[in-house]
């Protein structure tokens, strides 16, 4: 199980990378978030096919699953900061 760890940290350390590259790009933290919530998927996806390939059993994609759980309360993270930001940004402008 410690590899499935690492496995589930690199997926999460690899779509916020890519979530800061494209903030990065587009200057949207917006879309950061939705980059990070779509890799959920793609991630979650790819999870479970390797731990199926590894385990072996129908019930390893569950595995895959936690994986795009984790990287959905992620996005959601990154989305209530986007909207903090812009709220401050509003707030301050005013005055």
């Amino acid at each position: 199980m410690d590899f499935f760890t690492i496995v589930m940290i690199i997926f999460i350390i690899i779509a916020n990378v890519i979530g800061l590259l494209v903030f990065l790009q587009k200057r949207s933290i917006y879309f950061a978030a939705l980059t990070i919530l779509c890799l959920a998927a793609v991630f979650g996806g790819a999870g479970s096919i390797l731990a199926i390939v590894i385990i072996r059993d129908p019930f390893s994609v569950f595995f895959g699953l936690q994986i795009g759980y984790i990287l959905l309360m992620n996005s959601g993270i990154v989305l209530l900061i986007a909207a903090l930001t812009t709220l401050l940004r509003k707030m301050y402008k005013r005055n």
